[in-house]
């Protein structure tokens, strides 16, 4: 006999474990299932700090598991190294041991992202320089001499987000070796830190200067940090189940899947498209995680902070992923040099750390030429700046000769008009698949534009249309309206709260795809 009450476990079970196909992600109804048991549990254990941190670290390794599967190992193996080095470190000073110490952590933990990340790409680029130097390989089965070497690729699998924990590890041994901050003593709190489940597989990578102090504090969550959490998981979801989703499965991809059978302005429409797409999957992300985090007592670093309304590419920099921005600016950039030898070096240091910025993205060309790209950028914005401080469009810092900083309004617009188109133009390489696509992209918008078809867009793609018209309105309207927004929903009762959360999530039923979309940066 059969009831509702009635539960298929073997069903349940299949849920529970890892699966490849549909990794568990914030938006997934999986997690907002697991979640809801685990904030009950949470809370019961409030003042029991060992074994609510204990708690923690263990569903945040379950959490990467159903995002990894096995893979998990990988996480336990950097947090276990890097403890015992930064605290061996700490007690051997920053003397030669020291840097040893510190070369050790660099080398466990950039070997292994570079292994599960780049091997098969630098295996294909060494034998491809192999091959147009001239190398020959002896047959052992004819004697003769074959021309050239043939990479055989590797099934590698990449972990999620172990571009983010390896980064988030490392800063904490180097800031050890630096003296700003002192090893712990408990290897589970330093598990709880690397491990923690809000922004372990796609950021922000949270400084442990930043985040340590808070893992033994009392739990609290104050009535503005509930509210401003409940703001940013609706924002964030909405960003991303919504907006981004929708455009991309529903015009975006079909673009860069093919650019050749659309007209140029369609091209041009999928790249601010995907401009707005990969604005809103990402910072809908860290929305997420910073309102998740706040919601269990923990404050990040704010993430985003409207990167399109930059009026330069300096700018743009200062409000895009912030955390990976501001990583490789104090562990890659200022430990090259800086600005410290010259102007030359400062350049060349500042086009390095791009360059390598857009490696650690993905193994390819496009990838590299991105953050290739946007190092020249930089460069020519300083170069720009320190020419013409009065009259630049495309910096607002301020100088001698203008020390507030202050431009024309109209420089400002021009320069972000500028900034913009830059960076959406820039984004086709780091969405391409391969870099014929990205020139079939460019070739159709530059030759094949036909502007007079855009009206028929409009009505072929009218929720295309709207919702990207709706994500660049939300963007670039005045952060005053934000921070009334926010103040609204915390000052809602609890009840208006959970109506908001049910009416999203009714929205994003209706319109989602048949399959979960994973956030873009979990490749990476």
């Amino acid at each position: 006999m059969t009831g509702i009450f009635d539960i298929d476990f073997s069903r349940l079970l299949e849920q529970l474990l890892y699966q490849p196909e549909s990794p568990m992600i914030f938006s997934s109804g999986i997690f907002l299932f697991l979640f809801l048991g685990f904030t009950l549990i949470y809370n019961c254990l409030g003042k029991a700090d060992t074994l609510r941190i204990l708690f923690v670290t263990l569903f945040s390794y379950y959490f990467y598991y159903k995002s990894s599967g096995l893979f998990f190992w990988l996480l336990a193996l950097v947090t276990t190294s890097d403890y015992f080095i930064a605290k061996a470190i700490g007690e051997v000073g920053k003397g030669k041991l020291g840097k040893t110490l510190v070369a050790l952590s660099l080398v466990l933990d950039l070997g292994l992202l570079v292994f599960f990340k780049y091997t098969n790409f630098l295996g294909e680029t060494l034998c491809t320089l192999l091959t147009d130097c001239g190398f020959q390989v002896p047959s052992v089965i004819s004697g003769s001499y074959l021309q050239g070497v043939v990479w055989q690729p590797r099934d590698i699998f990449l972990p999620v987000g172990i571009s983010f924990f390896t980064f988030q590890s490392l800063s904490y041994t180097i800031d050890v070796y630096r003296g700003n901050i002192r090893p712990l003593n408990r290897l589970l709190d330093y598990a709880f830190y690397v491990s923690f489940f809000p922004q372990l597989v796609a950021g922000p990578i949270v400084r442990a200067r930043d985040f340590i102090p808070q893992i033994r504090r009392p739990l609290f969550v104050s009535d503005e940090m509930f509210g401003t959490g409940i703001f940013l998981i609706i924002a964030g979801l909405f960003k991303k189940a919504v907006i981004s989703d929708y455009i991309s499965v529903n015009f975006v991809e079909r673009i860069f899947d093919q650019p050749d059978l659309y007209s140029g302005l369609e091209n041009l429409l999928a790249v601010y498209g995907y401009t707005l797409q990969i604005y809103c999957d990402f910072s809908g992300y860290s929305d997420m995680a910073i309102g998740i985090a706040l919601l269990l007592g923990f404050q990040f670093p704010k993430n985003f902070d409207s990167p399109y309304k930059s009026s330069s590419i300096t700018e743009f920099w200062r409000r895009w992923h912030i955390s990976l921005s501001s990583w490789l600016k104090d562990y890659l950039y200022i430990s090259m040099g800086g600005n410290r030898h010259g102007k030359f070096r400062q350049y060349f240091n500042l086009l390095m750390t791009m360059l390598l910025g857009g490696l650690w993205h993905g193994a390819s060309l496009n990838f590299i030429l991105w953050g290739g790209f946007h190092g020249l950028l930089l460069c020519i914005d300083k170069i720009w700046h320190s020419i013409c401080p009065l009259f630049s469009p495309l910096t607002y810092l301020p100088s001698k000769q203008n020390p507030k900083g202050e431009r024309h309004p109209l420089l400002g617009l021009v320069g972000g008009l500028i900034t913009f188109h830059f960076v959406a133009a820039l984004w086709v390489l780091f969405r391409a698949p391969s870099f014929g696509i990205a020139e079939q992209i460019f070739h159709q918008i530059w030759y094949k534009f036909e502007p007079q078809i855009f009206l028929q867009w409009c009505t072929s793609y009218k929720a295309v249309a709207f919702l990207m018209l709706l994500g660049y309105i939300l963007h670039f309207m005045p952060e005053f309206l934000s921070v009334k927004a926010k103040d609204f929903v915390t000052r809602c009762p609890l009840v208006v709260k959970a109506l908001l959360i049910v009416i999203l999530v009714w929205i994003v039923i209706q319109i989602k795809s048949s399959d979960v979309q994973p956030f873009i940066y979990f490749q990476f």
